[in-house]
């Protein structure tokens, strides 16, 4: 996992309430235990036809959502069944925030294990954000802030941990690692 400090991109733009796991990327999908390609199936049932074809309609297919990396999101994002395959296809589509009012428990603890920032705001800032598609919006991992398109900013909250993993590129596994010596040393130390 790369360090994240500040993410800053244009937004897209999913007003939709309540995307739950299965839609964010359907169990059909979850045969693999490896997390490339799996952007291709991010919101697969809305963002193509029943032939393959990309549905124009759909908010990701847009050509002005190319190479956006910030997700605005209804409230209640990520609710239904724990599945690590939903922040692994967010992040190997290019997202790396996704910014709602109320993101579930187990998705953004997934989320942030793998590298993609999960974003609370108030009512006020999000419905900022969700009238402005497309904006420059800039995430600051490290003050845990969202510069708006109107340039205010708004706090969002991020554990001291996750933010210390955030910011150094390291997952619960790697922080743990990285204590090797100092684990071996106590353990030395009692017997």
């Amino acid at each position: 996992m790369e360090p994240i400090r500040v993410i800053e991109s244009r937004t897209v733009v999913l007003p939709r309430e309540n995307v739950d796991t299965d839609q964010i990327i359907p169990a059909r999908f979850l045969k693999v235990t490896d997390k490339k390609g799996l952007g291709k199936a991010l919101f697969s049932d809305w963002r193509y036809a029943a032939d393959g074809a990309p549905r124009p309609d759909f908010v990701m297919n847009r050509p002005e959502a190319q190479g956006c990396s910030i997700l605005v999101a209804g409230d209640n994002f990520g609710c239904g069944s724990s599945r690590e395959h939903a922040p692994w296809a967010l992040v190997d589509a290019g997202v790396r925030a996704v910014i709602s009012t109320r993101i579930a428990d187990i998705f953004r603890n997934n989320a942030l294990k793998n590298g993609l920032v999960p974003v609370v705001l108030d009512a006020a800032s999000h419905a900022k954000l969700l009238a402005a598609p497309g904006a420059s919006v800039r995430v600051d991992v490290e003050a845990q802030t969202v510069t708006l398109p109107d340039g205010s900013t708004a706090r969002f909250p991020l554990d001291g941990f996750a933010r210390y993993c955030l910011l150094n590129g390291v997952d619960e596994l790697g922080f743990l690692l990285a204590q090797e010596a100092d684990i071996a040393a106590f353990e030395g130390g009692r017997r």
